[in-house]
C-alpha cells in the first residue's frame, strides 16, 4: 500500500452530499466533454475514481470505464450506482495497481495525485499509468498550483473557502512538500462545526513534466480548465495532457 490516507465509511457516505458543486453539470459537464475526446472509441482508466463522480456520468456517455480505488468504502458508494459488470473497479492504489488490457485514456481529477505523499510514489503512478496506455494513448492529471505566493514570509497557511457553512484552510510544509488541508463543516443547526483534515503533496507543473518524461511521456497540452483556457501564471490549475509516443 502507498502512503495515501484511507478515506472512512463516515467521509465515503457524506462524500457525494459534500461534493455537490463540483459534480453539477457547469462544472462537471467541461471535463466530461474534454475527457470522452480523449478517449475516442477506447477505453479509459480512472486512478482514484472514488464515488464515481466522474466515472459513472463518462460512463455514461458511452465511454468504457474502469476505476482503481484504494478506499474500499469509496468503491461501495460508487456500487450503489452502477454494476461490476457496467464499470469494474479493481481495489488498490494507482502507483501499482495493475489493471487487465490496455487503455487509449487514463487519468486523475480534482488533486487526487497530491494524495500520493512522496515523491517515488508520483513518479510511480506516471509508470503505472505508461503501462496500461496504448501506443498513442494519453494521461490527464487536474491538479491545483500550489498558492505559495500568497505566503508571506513567516506565514504558513492559506484559507480556500470562508463561507458560512465551511471554513477551509491549507497549511504548508515547505521542505517537505507537504499541505494540510483543513475543513471546518457546519454540522446541524445548532453551531456545531465538524473537522476534518487531510494531508497532500503538492507538485508543481514542471515537476509533474519531469515525472512524465521519467515515465517515457511526452507533454501535448497544458490548459488551465476543461474549457481549454490558455494556462498562464495566473492560473490557479492546470489540466495537463502527455502522450504516449506511438
Amino acid at each position: 500500500m502507498t502512503s495515501s490516507e484511507l478515506w472512512t465509511r463516515a467521509t465515503a457516505d457524506r462524500y457525494d452530499t459534500e461534493e455537490t458543486e463540483a459534480s453539477s453539470a457547469a462544472v462537471l459537464g467541461p471535463a466530461l466533454s474534454f475527457l470522452a475526446e480523449l478517449a475516442g472509441d477506447g477505453r479509459a482508466l480512472e486512478f482514484a475514481i472514488g464515488t464515481g463522480r466522474v466515472g459513472v456520468p463518462l460512463r455514461e456517455r458511452g465511454v468504457p470505464v474502469v476505476g482503481v480505488e484504494l478506499s474500499e468504502h469509496m468503491a461501495a458508494v460508487l456500487r450503489r450506482k452502477t454494476d461490476e459488470d457496467t464499470l469494474p473497479v479493481f481495489i488498490g492504489d494507482m502507483a501499482t495497481t495493475a489493471v487487465p488490457g490496455r487503455f487509449t485514456l487514463v487519468y486523475l481529477v480534482y488533486n487526487t495525485i497530491t494524495n500520493l505523499l512522496t515523491q517515488d510514489e508520483q513518479v510511480e503512478c506516471f509508470r503505472n499509468a505508461a503501462r496500461h496506455l496504448e501506443p498513442g494513448g494519453r494521461f490527464v492529471v487536474e491538479l491545483g498550483v500550489p498558492p505559495l505566493r500568497f505566503l508571506p514570509p513567516g506565514q504558513v497557511a492559506v484559507p480556500f473557502d470562508v463561507s458560512e457553512a465551511h471554513l477551509g484552510f491549507d497549511t504548508f510544509d515547505l521542505v517537505e512538500q507537504i499541505l494540510v488541508s483543513h475543513h471546518f463543516v457546519r454540522d446541524g443547526d445548532d453551531g456545531r462545526y465538524r473537522r476534518d483534515n487531510s494531508r497532500h503533496r503538492y507538485a508543481w507543473p514542471a515537476e509533474l513534466d519531469l515525472m512524465a518524461r521519467i515515465a517515457g511521456l511526452e507533454l501535448e497540452h497544458r490548459f488551465a480548465d476543461w474549457d481549454k483556457a490558455p494556462f498562464t501564471q495566473d492560473s490557479s490549475k492546470h489540466v495537463s495532457v502527455w502522450r504516449r509516443p506511438a
